[in-house]
């Protein structure tokens, strides 16, 4: 009679709305076909490029935000670029993706390269291209926090 019990709660316990959301915590890129989780994206990520410390975080509504400083600033300053409302954008399904954000015809991109044909690549890079599609920046970055 305990063990009846005690299984029907645990099954009410892993069915409710507070586990769902909990094991949902981090995304997952999940390839289009099938529902196989490929890789797990962390909900926050500081990287430093040659000229910047940018951090992107989850929002609550499921889109990123971008904040950018100097390379030589403190992360507890003010940024000097916030950009809301960014997506993930998946690509191909090796796991690699990119984070993408558009400021004042600006075309913010951080992609993760975990599938390079480069042992030395950086595991991300930073591309800023204008209106026009070109690319005015792009450096690599390595994780200063996950």
């Amino acid at each position: 009679m305990i063990r009846t019990i005690l299984m029907g709660t645990f099954i009410i316990a892993l069915s409710s709305p507070v586990y769902a959301y909990v094991a949902n915590e981090n995304p997952v890129i999940k390839t289009e076909n099938s529902s196989e989780y490929i890789q797990q994206v962390p909900k926050t990520v500081i990287i430093k490029t040659k000229k910047f410390k940018i951090r992107i975080d989850l929002q609550p509504n499921g889109k990123y935000l971008y904040q950018a400083w100097g390379a030589n600033s403190k992360l507890t300053s003010k940024p000097n670029m916030i950009i809301s409302d960014g997506e993930l954008v998946p690509d191909g399904s090796g796991g690699n993706y990119y984070y993408d954000f558009v400021n004042k015809g600006f075309h913010y991109q951080v992609w993760r390269n975990y599938l390079t044909d480069s042992a030395t690549k950086a595991p991300y890079t930073l591309v800023v291209s204008d209106e026009s599609g070109n690319t005015v920046v792009q450096q690599d970055g390595i994780v200063v926090k996950k």
